[in-house]
């Protein structure tokens, strides 16, 4: 099957490759002119046979809108656009609707296997018509792993990337755990050993997964990870997903929390923190610790004397 490929970044330049070792033809086209196989999307629509299929794999957000409506103006009526990039759900469907006026079909696909996916598969979540999944079919059963398993027709537009969004809120709680864990283990003297802790949980215990295996692997790349700064980003799935639950009325405190976590780690110094730091001082006096601006007697660590009548708490 020929297949016509938008972005050949990280995820896409893996695809590509494992699609062709399945014996596809892929003409990929992607602003670097290095990886690409033609120089424009013109000439990509133009190398495809009919009916074609078209899967961009762009940021979330303009650059899949401006790549999409860019397609809609070259492609044919029966084509198919696959947008296998993270974007939010609720633009699949303005996507599709505008795409439906010129009888061009449009599925959305949740993809997840990092860098791993070339040689391991991708696990594929897809939201549209049956009859637009049939066309992209055996694109689908190339690119997901061996076996039963690895690819959903999730439900009408945007239930493919609704999915994604909670596996990757459900992400975010499973990380956050593991983290947790790790730094109690890493605090505790009776514990000499964390990294072959977290190996012994691999076989045989519940919380066994490709993540705890990962965590082991980072570990043994820098056993204490002590040349990693503790700073994450989010991708935007996790805010969506909390949004989403939100908008059903649904608890999520696990993701939620997780979320949360990720913003905690970009301050270097909690505004937040300063406030609680403040209200214990005066309603218990407890010991408070200076900001790093100031000198002498309230440099950081130094202990700030408390108020003298402060109430206890």
């Amino acid at each position: 099957m020929q297949l016509g490929l938008v972005g050949l970044g990280k995820m896409g330049g893996n695809m590509r490759e494992r699609l062709r070792r399945a014996g596809h033809t892929v003409v990929g086209y992607d602003r670097n002119p290095d990886v690409a196989d033609v120089h424009s999307l013109g000439e990509l629509v133009d190398t495809l046979a009919e009916p074609r299929v078209v899967w961009v794999m762009v940021p979330a957000g303009a650059p899949t809108q401006a790549t999409i409506d860019e397609l809609g103006e070259l492609l044919s009526p029966g084509d198919v656009v696959v947008d296998g990039g993270n974007s939010r759900w609720t633009d699949d469907i303005k996507h599709a609707e505008a795409l439906a006026g010129k009888n061009i079909g449009f599925v959305d696909c949740g993809v997840s296997g990092g860098v791993w996916g070339r040689d391991n598969g991708y696990a594929l979540m897809c939201g549209g018509d049956a009859a637009d999944i049939a066309k992209v079919q055996p694109i689908f059963d190339a690119l997901k792993p061996e076996g039963p398993a690895g690819f959903v027709h999730a439900g009408k537009v945007g239930a493919g990337h609704f999915a994604k969004m909670v596996h990757n809120g459900i992400e975010y709680a499973l990380m956050q755990a593991y983290a947790e864990g790790w730094e109690l283990l890493e605090a505790a003297d009776v514990v000499t050993d964390v990294r072959e802790v977290f190996r012994s949980w691999q076989e045989g215990t519940v919380i066994r997964s490709w993540l705890l295996d990962l965590a082991v692997r980072a570990m043994d790349d820098d056993e204490h990870l002590e040349g990693l700064r503790g700073y994450a980003e989010d991708s935007g799935e996790g805010r969506w997903t909390v949004e989403a639950a939100i908008d059903h009325a649904v608890p999520l405190p696990a993701i939620t929390a997780s979320l949360f976590a990720r913003f905690a780690s970009r301050q270097d110094d909690s505004p937040q923190m300063k406030m609680v730091a403040a209200l214990r001082n005066q309603f218990g006096g407890h010991a408070v610790t200076a900001a790093s601006t100031h000198k002498g007697a309230d440099a950081p660590g130094a202990d700030v004397t408390p108020p003298k009548e402060a109430d206890a708490g």
